[in-house]
């Protein structure tokens, strides 16, 4: 997990000014870690693309930040999704079973 959380870091530190990052149990059995941030963002079409490997929307980028995070988290059981932040960037929002 720390591999994914560090993906994800990295990436909004790259494409953001501000990053908020926020952890809460969900439902007793599960722990919700939503990272946020103010950065560009990805269109809702391309989201989907982006989280397959060698995807990337940078010149500078390898395409396998996303895609590993996505990984590690499903072998941890839990999902990753993609979404519009409310900082007007990008939402990774993790759920993980406790």
């Amino acid at each position: 997990m720390r591999r994914a959380l560090s993906n994800l870091l990295d990436n909004a530190a790259r494409h953001a000014h501000r990053i908020v990052v926020a952890a809460a149990p969900e439902g007793g059995q599960m722990l919700r870690i939503v990272i946020d941030d103010d950065g560009p963002g990805i269109p809702a079409e391309r989201r989907e693309q982006m989280l397959r490997p060698f995807e990337s929307g940078s010149a500078a980028g390898t395409g396998l930040g996303l895609a590993i995070a996505r990984d590690i988290v499903a072998a941890h059981g839990g999902t990753l999704r993609l979404d519009t932040s409310p900082l007007g960037g990008l939402r990774v929002a993790i759920t993980i079973p406790l």
